[in-house]
């Protein structure tokens, strides 16, 4: 089962910028595809973007378009989140999570490999 770790959250002030990276080991990470998701205190948690095994066809959840870019480096076993004009309201823990097969899918119970999440704090 691949192992991921993620890294680069921490407190920010409202309309800066954050860089989140998932790192993997024990299995190459181009054989999954990759997705963040968050949870804010209260809420269950939520998927904030996802990645094809090659780089291709990113999906964002409708709050984060425009302002958010996943991106993934399969020879550095990494995978991004670029985070701009950060709002109070993406406040969370971050996860990045894997699954098999080729469709990137908003549904959690679809990934079996979890990170331990680093949070993300924006102030207003």
């Amino acid at each position: 089962q691949v192992q991921l770790v993620e890294s680069g959250g921490g407190l920010v002030q409202a309309g800066g910028s954050l860089r989140l990276s998932c790192a993997a080991s024990r299995r190459t990470l181009s054989s999954y595809v990759m997705a963040w998701f968050r949870q804010a205190p209260g809420k269950e948690r939520e998927f904030v973007a996802g990645i094809n095994m090659s780089g291709g066809s990113p999906s964002y959840t409708t709050s984060v378009k425009g302002r958010f870019t996943i991106s993934r480096d399969n020879a550095k076993n990494t995978v991004y989140l670029e985070m701009n004009s950060l709002r109070p309201e993406d406040t969370a823990v971050y996860s990045c999570a894997a699954k098999y097969g080729e469709l990137v899918l908003p549904d959690r119970y679809n990934y079996g490999a979890w990170g331990q999440g680093t949070q993300v704090t924006v102030s207003s």
